[in-house]
């Protein structure tokens, strides 16, 4: 079903004139493959739509600017339960993924939440993830040189994306080298929560267990790695609890996974589709930075992030009542034409734009960072060492059928 600018005009109590429901044209193959038209047609029609399902989805970027900044739009886990429970959503696995989890920073709001930010943020600090950038390059050029032994082809999703931003992080966090394929496949079982929950949660249990014991040693003989950042932290705070610090940690070792192989892939696809754009990256790596940045506002890789509203708000002249959802669409945000020119255009020399590919606010995301820079060094050395880069002849390119986050299944490429 595509998205309409309007249906017959006629309006109701509960605002302007209905459009065709944003979550039904997401889930199509259509919006698969492109959903930034759809995206164009609700800002322009609707920019504040609530769903047949009840849910409100904001695709401007003042809208979406402010929604991030306003604590009377909450991220805390048990409003949302509240609120997917009243849309009659099974929620077992949800509700038994975040009982395990305890309260985390990414599902709480103020105080809590600046308290445990405090935490990553002593961490997690600017200076450590520059740091890490000759670890970085170290790992993708080991990559790269493993898939061009492979053959003349790759899947750049299995080969780069894919990998890089766990092996990253297992040198960041200080996890033994001989342990990752362990952690690859605890991860990989975490992603199919859905189809089943108790495997899916005996691998949380056992991931739990395994970085419990990394802490214990890490205390007993600090490293220099995060962990052993964290527990010195926590030493300076006796609020942070056990509990606390081994959520943090499962918390900020998963989250840069799949946003940092979204941008890797999703990026790579749009240089080459792009070939003029390509082209001023191999003759100027020092765009690669700022390559970055437009990569990830050209094709966002968190489509969507989801808030609950804690006390009724007015956003764009309709009311958002407490206890409703809110879909805070950053990918639309980032082809806005009131914020951006010519929105539509991949142009690296873009200067001057500040799109929300990571969020903003109080949970802005963390690991942003560290994204950018592996994305950064992926970028710079897939250009420099392989000049005949592109797509596979007859590449067939789908995308999971998840509307808040886009994912390539595969990129195949030749070179």
């Amino acid at each position: 079903m595509n998205l309409t600018e309007t249906t017959d005009g006629a309006r109701d109590s509960a605002g302007p004139a209905r459009s065709d429901d944003l979550a039904a044209a997401l889930l199509t193959a259509e919006a698969r493959r492109d959903p930034y038209p759809f995206y164009a047609r609700m800002r322009r029609a609707d920019p504040v739509h609530r769903s047949a399902q009840g849910i409100w989805y904001l695709t401007r970027y003042a809208d979406v600017e402010a929604a991030l900044g306003d604590l009377r739009l909450s991220n805390d886990r048990d409003r949302m339960t509240r609120a997917y429970s009243a849309l009659g959503g099974d929620l077992k696995a949800f509700s038994r993924l975040t009982d395990r989890l305890g309260r985390v920073m990414s599902n709480t709001d103020p105080p809590d939440h600046a308290r445990l930010r405090k935490l990553a943020n002593r961490a997690f600090t600017a200076r450590r993830v520059e740091a890490l950038r000759d670890r970085v390059q170290k790992i993708v050029d080991r990559l790269v040189d493993e898939a061009v032994a492979a053959g003349p082809a790759m899947d750049l999703i299995e080969a780069v994306a894919s990998p890089l931003p766990m092996s990253v992080v297992c040198e960041l966090f200080g996890i033994p080298p001989e342990d990752l394929p362990q952690v690859r496949a605890w991860f990989h079982r975490f992603g199919r929560l859905s189809e089943d929950i108790d495997k899916s949660e005996a691998a949380i249990e056992q991931y739990e267990e395994y970085l419990s014991r990394l802490v214990r040693r890490r205390r007993a003989d600090p490293g220099d790695d995060l962990i052993s950042a964290l527990v010195a932290t926590q030493a300076q705070d006796d609020r942070l609890t056990d509990s606390e610090l081994l959520s943090t940690c499962f918390v900020l070792i998963t989250a840069g996974d799949e946003t940092t192989t979204h941008l890797v892939g999703n990026g790579m696809l749009a240089l080459l589709r792009h070939p003029d754009q390509l082209a001023r990256l191999r003759a100027d790596p020092a765009l690669a930075r700022a390559a970055v940045e437009e990569l990830a506002r050209y094709d966002t890789p968190t489509q969507a992030i989801v808030r609950v509203v804690a006390e009724d708000i007015e956003i764009g002249g309709r009311t958002l009542r407490e206890g409703e959802l809110v879909y805070l669409f950053l990918a639309a945000t980032n082809r806005d034409p009131e914020t951006f020119r010519d929105p539509d255009r991949l142009d690296l020399t873009r200067s001057g734009s500040r799109p929300l590919s990571f969020g903003n606010g109080p949970h802005f995301c963390l690991g942003g960072p560290l994204a950018k820079l592996q994305a950064e060094v992926a970028f710079g050395t897939l250009v420099r060492r392989l000049p005949h880069l592109r797509l596979a002849d007859g590449a067939v390119l789908d995308w999971r059928p998840n509307p808040l986050q886009r994912r390539l299944t595969a990129l195949p490429l030749t070179y």
